[in-house]
């Protein structure tokens, strides 16, 4: 699926008339402050629930309006003919509504309202790319296990369902730690649970890692990068698996109750990348820490596009993070993977920069001032 329509009312400065987009590239350009970035967060709405810029709905909505809506219609992506989306109807409708002021959040598919964001989010998988995604490397294992969970969500359906649980699990069982008095038998009660969807999560997330390492290491032998024979990617848990997790909660119970939270288990799970032996974010330059972020989230698009699955990407000023050679190679990898692509730019888009062998896909143009989208 791809998103070809889109449509907000009260959204940062967004005007609200309705925009129609290419199911392969879409190339946004205009001055700082014009909208382009909060064209690409109304589209992250739509596949992710929330903003990838900052964390409170409050940010996001007009001044002085209380509720902010985004519509988007989903098409067949490449599998439609280019042009077909225009006068044909959509394959699919989301919506998402947010008042700010009840702090509710109304979701629909189709017309119909929906209680899950997982919902909205399995039609249109959304992957961002900003100058804040190269934390994934030099940033803390939360970043590493997001990124991996974003792909688990599209590989294996009911991981969404089942992390829900854990996480209500551990909330109870963290709350029990923090009682003064130590509940040993509802502890015990807490880590059977806990234990039994964590191996749930693990698997779910130890085979969609080998499916990321497949393409990962496929796709590095494509690219001229002169690190990649010391490179090692290690999926890691979040406690040492050969042996019981319950046993290791039980002989760790002082430690959990000083700290007042669980130190063991899927909570504590990362990608640990290394070279050489040692950390990638101690021994990679900054250069080459965001070629390797680029390396793995084309490989994460690659994962899902053996399953038939059209990612949109959305690539945030990458001008300004990336350099010639680097953007080219992002496109055309992803141009490749036929993923529909929305990228941003201060100055004034040129695709035979991007596609300097001159096989340019379809795509549109808009320029982007005081929020409105004019198709070039």
């Amino acid at each position: 699926m791809a998103l070809v329509k889109l449509q907000t009312q009260h959204f940062r400065n967004l005007s609200s008339a309705s925009v129609s987009f290419s199911p392969s590239f879409n190339l946004l350009y205009g001055a700082n402050g014009s909208g382009k970035t909060s064209v690409l967060e109304a589209i992250g709405y739509l596949g992710l629930g929330r903003s990838f810029r900052v964390s409170r709905h409050q940010a996001v909505v007009s001044h002085g309006e209380q509720q902010l809506t985004v519509f988007g219609g989903l098409d067949r992506g490449l599998a439609s003919e280019p042009g077909a989306n225009d006068g044909r109807p959509v394959a699919h409708r989301l919506g998402i509504a947010r008042d700010v002021t009840r702090k509710e959040t109304t979701l629909r598919v189709d017309g119909e309202g929906v209680r899950s964001l997982s919902a909205l989010a399995m039609h249109l998988p959304v992957s961002v790319i900003d100058p804040g995604v190269f934390d994934i490397v030099a940033g803390g294992p939360g970043k590493r296990r997001q990124f991996l969970d974003w792909a688990v969500f599209h590989v294996e359906p009911s991981f969404a369902s089942v992390w829900q649980q854990c996480q209500r699990v551990t909330s109870q069982r963290n709350q029990t730690l923090r009682n003064g008095r130590l509940d040993e038998a509802l502890l015990r009660v807490w880590d059977s649970q806990y234990a039994g969807l964590s191996d749930r999560i693990t698997a779910a997330r130890q085979t969609t890692f080998e499916r990321f390492k497949h393409a990962f290491d496929s796709l590095v032998q494509q690219v001229d990068v002169g690190w990649t024979q010391g490179l090692k990617l290690e999926f890691y848990p979040g406690w040492d698996t050969s042996k019981a997790l319950v046993d290791i909660l039980a002989s760790h119970r002082d430690q959990e109750r000083r700290m007042g939270h669980t130190l063991y288990g899927p909570n504590r799970a990362d990608i640990r990348l290394k070279f050489q032996g040692r950390p990638v974010a101690e021994t990679f330059s900054r250069g080459q820490q965001k070629t390797l972020v680029i390396l793995m989230k084309i490989a994460q698009g690659m994962v899902l596009s053996e399953l038939d699955k059209q990612v949109t990407f959305l690539l945030d000023d990458i001008n300004a993070e990336l350099d010639v050679g680097h953007r080219a190679m992002l496109a055309q990898k992803l141009q490749a993977l036929r993923c529909q692509v929305f990228i941003t730019s201060i100055e004034h888009p040129e695709p035979e920069v991007l596609w300097p062998s001159g096989d340019a896909p379809e795509y549109r143009m808009f320029h982007v001032e005081h929020g409105k989208l004019t198709e070039e």
